[in-house]
């Protein structure tokens, strides 16, 4: 199979039938072998019923309904499980992602040789006080901490090989850095293409001002775990002993002081509290930075490596 298109869902009811006959017009068009898998994110609205008729029309409609709202972090992992094209295209389903880029994508990805191209939206049609600003914000912060120099990198649609999609786990809400999540992977060529926004045809926006403060701690936890996850105690380890020694330094200034120069008592300058904080907040990260490690030395997955080639 060439493409598999995954398109989360979430009271979109309205919109899906004219996604699908849009995809469908662009895949004809280019005798793409394809299919389509809509992941129902517990919508609220009859949106599984008409995802249901589409899939009694066309056998390359798939479908799948979560119970209840997981969030669009666990559409796209199921999504991810069930592609088998080689190509896996994702976008969003309320038309603000144009199917007519699909062709260039696929292009990127088959031709060009890059592992993930995710979409630039150069022009937007969202409020600039709400979205634009924000966005321009956010994803500078992104690129300054993960080194990967996309322009945007939260669009909903992206074109990934098929191994990247099966190598990589998207939890929480860490889809806004799946490009970040790639590249930790080992995967390099990552680029960018811009892409046609959309105005809105139907509904509301399902995002508010909370994605920004938990898109930052996202970030926040994603670049620790790459760094850190295998090896936490050379995170606490390291901040812990550093601080324990500035501790005993202090401890050790004032217990000269107090022998050869006949100073007052220890206890009476802020020094020595400084210090005993110090060496206590010191022991503290030095024994979680163990605990991590022994933790993460007993866990199943810790000699699962992503191989690229075997000769």
């Amino acid at each position: 199979m060439d493409i598999s298109v995954v398109v989360p869902v979430y009271n979109e009811k309205e919109s899906l039938p004219e996604l699908y006959d849009w995809i469908k017009k662009v895949m004809g068009d280019h005798n793409y072998d394809f299919e389509v898998i809509f992941v129902d994110d517990g919508s609220s609205d009859d949106s599984w019923k008409v995802i249901s008729g589409l899939k009694k029309i066309d056998s390359r409609v798939r479908g799948i309904r979560f119970r209840r709202n997981y969030g669009k972090s666990a559409a796209l992992n199921k999504g991810f499980e069930l592609a088998s094209g080689d190509v896996v295209i994702t976008m969003d389903a309320d038309l603000q992602d144009s199917p007519d880029e699909i062709p260039g994508l696929y292009n990127m990805i088959k031709n060009e040789g890059f592992d993930l191209v995710s979409g630039w939206k150069k022009k937007r049609y969202d409020s600039k006080l709400t979205k634009n600003l924000p966005s321009k914000i956010y994803n500078a912060a992104t690129r300054s901490m993960s080194g990967v120099k996309l322009h945007d990198m939260n669009c909903g649609l992206k074109a990934y090989r098929k191994d990247v999609v099966k190598a990589i786990e998207v939890y929480g809400e860490m889809h806004r850095y799946i490009p970040v999540i790639a590249k930790w992977a080992g995967f390099k060529k990552i680029g960018e293409k811009v892409v046609v926004h959309q105005k809105r045809k139907y509904g509301v926006t399902k995002f508010g001002w909370e994605r920004f403060v938990n898109g930052f701690l996202d970030l926040i936890s994603i670049m620790f775990v790459s760094r850190f996850g295998r090896k936490p105690m050379h995170l606490f380890g390291a901040l812990g002993s550093i601080l324990f020694f500035i501790g005993f330094a202090f401890a050790a200034y004032l217990a000269y002081a107090k022998i050869f120069m006949a100073e007052y008592k220890m206890t009476d300058r802020p020094l020595f509290y400084f210090g005993l904080l110090a060496m206590v907040m010191g022991t503290q990260l030095f024994l979680a930075g163990f605990l991590g490690e022994l933790i993460s030395r007993t866990s199943h997955d810790r000699n699962q490596y992503l191989v690229e080639e075997v000769i």
